[in-house]
């Protein structure tokens, strides 16, 4: 446990690093620990080092987690995978973020199960900015129409984009570039959409310096992940 706050410790140490060179009008950048197969008491560890946004990528997995974590008052729930029609209702009543939107039902059942004693769900537009087959998420011509309709949701607030871009040396850096733009254009339209969820435990200096305004570490602060069981 006492690792995990080690290594909490140095991803912000690292992070106010990089953060030093952007400037200065440019949102301080947000760091997600991705707590996906980890433990209610991996998070505890981490909520004990000062730790708060926590993200999952499986709805049952989150909603367990949640429960069982009520006792730690000010987590929160970043919602950051592939989310199924069927699964939208967990996720409306626990998370405070959903990084992953990228179809207009799933937007429309979001808002209609987000719980009325809470704020409205800020969501993410997931942008496949690399084209992968392998890759969720939307392209960059659907992006303002998406927007249109989520932004007449009560029950969501359209907070920015997210992407995954493929880990290719290559492209890696033109695919952030890319984001960042996107980003631009999607504030022109929408001023609160200032968010851009981008950069992981191998790539995230490279995003700080596009833009990116939330992170998201798992590997770094938590170690291999264990996949032999979530839903």
């Amino acid at each position: 446990m006492n690792n995990i706050a080690e290594q909490l410790a140095l991803a912000y140490q690292q992070l106010h690093k990089f953060s030093e060179s952007r400037p200065s009008e440019w949102p301080a950048p947000k760091l997600i620990a991705v707590s996906k197969t980890k433990t209610a008491a991996d998070i505890e560890a981490a909520y004990a080092a000062g730790q708060r946004r926590f993200g999952e990528n499986y709805p049952q997995e989150l909603a367990t987690k949640a429960t069982a974590l009520t006792h730690l008052g000010e987590l929160e729930w970043h919602f950051i995978g592939p989310l199924q029609s069927n699964k939208t209702k967990l996720v409306a009543e626990t998370a405070s973020w959903v990084h992953s939107l990228e179809r207009e039902k799933i937007a429309r059942r979001l808002s209609e199960q987000r719980p009325a004693h809470l704020p409205p769900l800020k969501v993410l537009l997931q942008i496949n900015i690399s084209a992968a087959a392998s890759k969720a998420g939307i392209t960059a011509e659907q992006m303002l129409p998406l927007a249109a309709v989520v932004a007449t949701l009560p029950g969501l607030t359209l907070s920015g984009l997210m992407a995954i871009p493929e880990p290719d040396p290559a492209r890696l850096e033109a695919d952030f570039a890319q984001m960042q733009q996107l980003s631009r254009l999607l504030q022109q339209h929408y001023p609160q959409a200032v968010e851009l969820s981008m950069g992981m435990s191998d790539d995230w200096p490279l995003a700080l310096r596009y833009g990116a305004t939330m992170i998201r570490l798992g590997t770094a602060i938590f170690g291999a992940r264990n996949y032999d069981k979530h839903e």
